[in-house]
């Protein structure tokens, strides 16, 4: 199996230096050429002209980019080099619409698409740890499991595309009451006085004890919040996970208080640090006192 790379940003460099490692990396793209060239020098592989180019190299061609709009631009520049038997995997987080979208576009020139979300941040993605949401064609995501294996350390079939998208929004709707309550709780604590280190330390042993906490906590009271995954990101996971609850008739809580605390502080100009940075809005909370909340 031979596969090409394409978005070498914070997610996707760790992703394609594990299928590297694997033996299963053939060559690599990125919209800014700098930056594929120095890791495609790093490595030792060929470096892609474009995206179409790649996809007539390879058999498998891996999307990690930001937006909708970037997959489906990705997706229209390989569709020359596509071919029958290729598949494209996007691991990239857009909307369900927008992975079937692609999906059309793919099965056009006789390729397979999966739409194959991650969770596991920056620190997954470089560990090969990642947990892959994958919705499309089941034979072809059995013949790409070399490829989920050496990225991370589980991939589960959830049904056609649009499926994997679709679980990645209830783990983003997840992940938005969890950084709430850690960091709201957080700041609690240590406007209670209280020992930060020690708290963390007991309550991560106990019935609250979460991934966020053990991995952000001792970071963020220590007012550090370089980015695992980036805030202004998680806004706009929950600005999809908004549209999907708006089309079952719905506005869900916790994605809106998320949505109004991230948009002041990426106003503020914390859009590019860590989730947990939120710590900062629970912080100010505390210091004015405002007994109706943020």
């Amino acid at each position: 199996m031979k596969t090409g790379f394409i978005g070498l940003g914070a997610m996707g460099a760790g992703m394609a230096r594990n299928l590297h490692k694997a033996g299963l990396l053939a060559t690599v793209w990125n919209r800014t050429p700098g930056t594929a060239r120095e890791f495609a020098d790093a490595l030792q592989l060929p470096l892609a002209d474009d995206p179409a180019g790649l996809a007539a190299d390879v058999d498998v061609v891996l999307i990690c980019v930001s937006r909708d709009e970037d997959v489906l631009s990705v997706v229209d520049a390989a569709l020359p080099g596509l071919g029958e038997g290729s598949v494209v995997v996007d691991c990239s987080t857009i909307s369900e619409e927008t992975a079937r979208e692609a999906a059309r576009r793919v099965a056009a020139c006789g390729a397979g698409f999966l739409d194959a979300p991650v969770s596991g941040g920056k620190e997954g993605a470089d560990n090969g740890q990642l947990v892959f949401m994958v919705g499309g064609d089941e034979n072809a995501f059995r013949r790409l499991a070399p490829a989920f294996e050496a990225m991370g350390k589980a991939a589960t079939h959830m049904g056609p595309v649009g499926s994997g998208q679709a679980t990645k929004a209830v783990n983003q709707i997840m992940a938005a009451g969890i950084i709430q309550a850690v960091t709201e709780a957080l700041a609690f604590g240590q406007a209670s006085g209280l020992d930060m280190k020690k708290v963390i330390d007991v309550v991560a042993g106990g019935a609250a004890g979460n991934w966020l906490l053990q991995k952000r906590g001792p970071t963020m009271v220590e007012g550090q919040f370089d980015p695992g995954f980036k805030l202004a990101l998680h806004h706009k996971d929950l600005e999809i996970c908004r549209r999907m609850a708006a089309d079952l008739g719905v506005a869900l809580p916790v994605v809106e208080m998320t949505l109004k605390h991230y948009r002041r502080l990426m106003d503020e100009g914390y859009g590019d640090e860590d989730i947990s940075a939120l710590f900062r809005a629970k912080q100010t909370l505390f210091r004015e006192g405002n007994l109706r909340g943020l």
